[in-house]
């Protein structure tokens, strides 16, 4: 049927063949064609992104919730551990912040040490100025203790122990047992517990 130019439609317009076409049955056609557009973009998704949006609402039983749980669960485990591991180093440094300082005053112990081991023989002048260096060894000692630093058990006669004792030499005496302590040469330091340095002996052979 030809198309007459002065027809007005009332439900619809006229397509090129002059038949009336009805608008809503083109809109129909219209979202069933872009359902199907959203259907084949939903099909066309890569595993990626379907896993992607599965985790987003995905239920507690499925396997992709397990594993994005276990996934969790381990970033939270690992960044517990390094808040611990930081903390604990953060309490040793303070605890040990002073050890190279107390090392470095070591050697004035043993040049005190050194002096109080070679007082035979000397005048009552030169006592009274042992007796001295002698007050100053032990108010410098007891300064230090406060920090932590205190004597390794070393003396004569008491059994050699290389964990906190450094043998320099042996010698042989018959008055000691085998791997007696024969001489302390130089005395040791633990500071807090931790050794800061052996004490240095002769050690007893028989």
């Amino acid at each position: 049927m030809a198309k007459n130019n002065n027809e007005v439609p009332i439900n619809g317009l006229y397509d090129d063949e002059g038949r009336i076409v009805d608008e809503q049955a083109e809109e129909g056609r219209g979202e069933n064609v872009t359902e199907s557009v959203e259907e084949a973009a939903e099909v066309s998704l890569s595993k990626e992104e379907l896993a992607a949006l599965c985790k987003e609402s995905v239920c507690p039983g499925c396997d992709v919730f397990k594993e994005a749980e276990s996934i969790r669960l381990r970033a939270l485990a690992d960044s517990e551990n390094v808040k611990k591991r930081l903390l604990r180093e953060t309490e040793e440094l303070k605890k040990y912040a002073g050890e190279s300082i107390l090392a470095d005053l070591l050697p004035i112990l043993d040049n005190l040490d050194l002096a109080l081991a070679h007082t035979d023989g000397l005048s009552a002048e030169c006592k009274n100025f042992v007796i001295g260096v002698d007050m100053t060894r032990k108010i410098f000692l007891d300064a230090v203790k406060n920090h932590g630093l205190e004597t390794v058990q070393a003396a004569k006669g008491a059994e050699f122990d290389p964990e906190i004792h450094d043998a320099v030499g042996t010698v042989q005496e018959s008055s000691l047992g085998d791997n007696q302590i024969a001489q302390v040469v130089q005395n040791g330091y633990r500071l807090k517990g931790r050794l800061l340095r052996p004490a240095k002996v002769m050690v007893n052979k028989l």
